[in-house]
């Protein structure tokens, strides 16, 4: 059951659930950091042990551009789990429309990234497994830390809570 405390702010959860969430959020997030600092040792330090920077870049973006984009999803990410974390905060406040809504995106999100690694392994089968598939896998890794997030807020969120 969700009990607020008013004075605090503090969400109080089932507090494995909570838990389970926030670990789950951070070693996704993990994940993510890195691949960008393995992306960043890769384009300014021509490390030769990682991946080419072909592989680790699909080319939408410009990296000058993607790579701000990458820390603030850093940073954004960061303070939802810290908030999630702690049980209150703006990001922890439960959200039954939030959840519903990240559900629904996590789960196209996903879906599209499947669809995006069968198109690609069918159109350049010289990729299979893993080859030029790095950004796919990570935009799975995002794709699943929304899901997850989105089932913080479904399932911590009162049946009134909009």
């Amino acid at each position: 059951m969700l009990e607020t405390s008013v004075s605090t702010g503090t969400y109080e959860i089932e507090p494995d659930f909570r838990r389970h969430c926030a670990i789950a959020m951070w070693v996704l997030l993990g994940l993510f950091v890195l691949r960008v600092i393995g992306q960043m040792l890769v384009a300014f330090m021509g490390v030769s042990f990682l991946p080419p920077m072909a592989e680790w870049y699909s080319g939408l973006m410009s990296y000058p551009i993607l790579l701000p984009v990458q820390w603030i999803i850093i940073a954004l990410f960061s303070a939802i789990c810290t908030d999630v974390t702690r049980g209150r905060g703006v990001f922890a406040r439960p959200n039954r429309r939030v959840g519903t809504f990240l559900a629904w995106f996590s789960a196209i999100y996903f879906t599209s990234m499947v669809a995006r690694y069968a198109i690609s392994m069918t159109v350049h089968p010289e990729r299979r497994w893993l080859h030029d598939t790095i950004p796919i896998w990570f935009h799975m890794v995002l794709a699943s830390y929304l899901f997850i997030l989105s089932r913080y807020h479904s399932v911590t969120a009162k049946p009134g809570d909009r």
